[in-house]
């Protein structure tokens, strides 16, 4: 398959959709300062995939695509706490921190590829 655009690629796909779900999970949380986080770290994801993909050069796009990455283990720390204090299920936070362990190798394997044949 070819990548004529950042919405081909599938760490974009997997975390758009991770960022969709923590969303629609968190609609009843009361607790707006954690809810907050949660949403603007998973939206943060899929947001400098897109953005490094469209700068002029590699090099950005690789910061960019790290930047991606620290959101990613910023996601993964907040979900840790949201689960010890049951902001959201125990089981739901699990599946969503397995996510982010996925989309953040999947990022470091497209960083590698970046920094090798680019």
């Amino acid at each position: 398959m070819s990548i004529e655009k950042y919405e081909d690629l599938n760490v974009w796909k997997e975390s758009m959709k991770l960022s969709i779900e923590i969303y629609n999970n968190l609609k009843g949380c009361k607790d707006y300062g954690i809810k907050s986080q949660l949403q603007r770290s998973a939206v943060s994801i899929p947001s400098n995939i897109a953005e490094g993909y469209d700068r002029g050069t590699n090099k950005e796009y690789i910061n960019f695509l790290n930047i991606a990455k620290g959101s990613c283990a910023e996601l993964r720390t907040q979900l840790y706490i949201a689960k010890e204090v049951d902001i959201l299920p125990k089981k739901t936070c699990n599946n969503f921190i397995d996510s982010t362990k996925k989309i953040s190798a999947m990022l470091y394997n497209l960083i590698q590829v970046r920094k090798d044949k680019f």
